[in-house]
């Protein structure tokens, strides 16, 4: 069968946007990630093995090519020493290693942090398509498919509403998780062609370019973790993270992500002078009510005009809870809705719930307090109990 990753184009917008900042600001850092399982399988991941390996043996032989680096360089924010330095880039094979012990597959990322950073989303994508290939390809799709449909039809039935202050829009966050790359480019051109109002792009850099779509994304969990362990005051981590991502971008890729150690926290550092420069703040867990109202709040205490702002829900969604969410919010504010695992592997199949996470920095324990405790992330308990210290955030019975 054909390779699973065949350009290294095929992954999200926001590995290239930290992979930047990273190599400018901290390129000497050394970094570790972990692959991890959240849910039960159908069957044992260990059972992949062979065939993962395979996968990542064909994923470092690969290099960007020409038109790569041109579409890279033609984005605004894309600087051209970073376009050099991905001209010459190349996956080494002694960073990434897979093992199994019992029925779990383990994958773990180890070395410079400007070269296995995008090891992430590749895994996540390898792993996804293998699992799922050992069921049913006919059925599946052909529910795909039917599920497909009413979702456009979901999104279309929009065209009928009183129309709210600001416009509905839908993005495409659904690499990781998807049934296969062919399936993630079939569902991005029905949304793209049939609700062209309302879809708005897709994080996935490959089908950006040749679907002429907008490319979306700005940081993940992993870019400011990586702060806690970069020397400055584990209180000021964020603001450290925030302030590098102003002057990389210098108004560029304004949304901020706010749950790296819960949304109270994230908001006690999010002073004026972050609010006024970012565009706006992405959810991606705890309840969405609860935080979108707490963002309206910050906004209405710094006498900043919300509806110059924008909140961008993108936690576990569905077409129906995008809806609700935006029917609570669309008049008060902008709003950005971006699904993953519903759009791209929505197949009548239980969707496996697999990550890989940024464990140690420069040898140092990371770790995410999450607003929903079941993504709580750490392999060293005395560090997360020293972090929940640090910024006042009691756990949960169910951490």
């Amino acid at each position: 069968m054909q390779p699973i990753i065949t350009s290294l184009l095929d992954t999200d917008l926001y590995k290239f946007t930290m992979w930047q900042t990273m190599l400018h600001r901290h390129p000497q850092t050394q970094a570790e990630y972990h692959f991890v399982c959240r849910n039960k399988p159908q069957y044992p991941l260990a059972d992949l093995l062979d065939e993962v390996n395979a996968e990542l043996d064909q994923l470092c032989s690969l290099r960007f090519t020409p038109a790569d680096l041109d579409y890279l360089a033609g984005l605004r924010f894309i600087r051209s020493d970073f376009v050099d330095f991905l001209r010459l880039f190349q996956f080494q094979r002694a960073f990434i290693h897979a093992h199994a012990e019992g029925d779990a597959l383990h994958i773990v990322a180890r070395g410079p942090q400007v070269h296995v950073m995008a090891f992430e989303i590749f895994v996540l994508s390898i792993v996804n398509e293998l699992y799922f290939r050992r069921f049913d390809s006919a059925t599946a799709l052909a529910q795909g498919r039917v599920r497909l449909q009413q979702k456009i039809g979901q999104l279309q039935a929009l065209a009928s509403e009183v129309a709210m202050a600001h416009p509905f829009e839908l993005f495409d966050f659904g690499v990781r998780r998807r049934y296969s790359g062919v399936w993630q480019r079939e569902v991005v051109q029905a949304f793209a062609r049939e609700t062209g109002q309302w879809f708005k792009g897709t994080s996935n850099v490959l089908l950006a370019r040749d679907l002429g779509l907008v490319p979306i994304g700005t940081m993940a969990h992993e870019y400011l973790q990586t702060y806690q362990a970069l020397g400055v005051r584990l209180r000021d981590f964020q603001k450290a993270a925030l302030e590098d991502w102003v002057q990389e971008y210098r108004g560029d890729l304004g949304i901020a992500l706010t749950d790296t150690v819960g949304m109270d926290a994230f908001l006690a550092d999010f002073d004026l002078y972050f609010a006024k420069l970012f565009d706006g703040l992405r959810h991606d867990s705890g309840d969405a009510i609860v935080w979108g109202e707490k963002a309206l709040a910050h906004y209405e205490r710094l006498r900043i005009d919300a509806h110059t702002k924008r909140l961008v829900f993108s936690d576990g969604l569905d077409i129906c809870r995008a809806l609700e969410l935006y029917h609570h919010f669309g008049n008060r504010t902008q709003l950005g809705f971006g699904i993953g695992t519903h759009l791209t592997n929505d197949m009548g199949l239980p969707a496996l719930n697999i990550v890989m996470k940024l464990t140690h920095a420069n040898g140092q324990p990371v770790a995410k307090l999450s607003d929903s405790p079941g993504k709580t992330l750490c392999d060293d308990p005395t560090f997360l109990a020293y972090l929940r210290q640090v910024f006042a955030v009691t756990p949960s019975p169910q951490a």
